[in-house]
């Protein structure tokens, strides 16, 4: 058996308070590097729930991300350069009078007073 850690492991049993909090165990917490706050995901699987540390799911949804985009042959140079152009089309979507040129009169003589 390789030393690697396994896909499934039973780790610990905890009780749920009265408040319906669980404590995971200090040992997991140190090795999974969870601090007081971190955020954790809860999977429903079934009867079962999933405990999942956001960081490793966030971790999972970027390298499938990129997986994604390096499958269709998109690069990082040719998704950087498209930044540019989907900030100015969000910004245009918030922010149409700003972006159009508009300027309220009482903007304009607010900021030569600063």
């Amino acid at each position: 058996m390789s030393s690697a850690t396994p896909l499934v492991e039973f780790l610990a049993t905890t009780r749920l308070g009265e408040k319906g909090q669980l404590t995971v165990p200090k040992g997991y917490r140190e090795t999974l590097g969870l601090e007081t706050g971190a955020p954790v995901a809860v999977l429903r699987v079934g009867d079962g729930l999933v405990l999942m540390p956001e960081q490793r799911r966030f971790q999972h949804l970027c390298d499938r991300i990129a997986g994604a985009l390096e499958g269709v042959g998109i690069t990082e140079d040719a998704l950087q350069a498209t930044l540019p152009e989907a900030r100015r089309r969000v910004a245009a979507r918030h922010y149409p009078k700003l972006m159009s040129g508009e300027v309220s009169g009482q903007a304009k003589s607010s900021r030569k007073k600063r």
